[in-house]
């Protein structure tokens, strides 16, 4: 699993570039804040419920969720199911929110 900042994913963000966000958070938090990810709760991977993103296999996916710990868990789980590409956002949306309030 890689790692991407969220410097790295602010600038490819406001760059425009079409990226596959995947939000691993439940969905109360989702509605509460989010940056444009697909909701897609570990729970549900973790139970190997992945059709609905099974397309974006073979590129690059970046899991984000509150702090990157679920985020990490789902990366990896996604690896094991032949993810190619996975990267987790480091910090999640707390540091997210820290660094770019509003």
């Amino acid at each position: 699993m890689d790692i991407i900042t969220i410097e790295e994913l602010h600038h490819r963000i406001n760059a425009g570039e079409q990226l596959n966000l995947i939000d691993v958070r439940e969905p109360y938090e989702h509605e509460e804040f989010n940056i444009g990810g697909h909701l897609h709760p570990l729970g549900r991977i973790m139970s190997a419920d992945v059709d609905a993103i099974e397309t974006l296999k073979d590129r690059e996916v970046i899991v984000y969720c509150r702090s990157g710990n679920r985020s990490g868990q789902a990366a990896m789980m996604l690896e094991a199911m032949g993810f190619i590409d996975v990267k987790n956002l480091q910090g999640g949306m707390l540091a997210w929110r820290q660094q770019f309030p509003g």
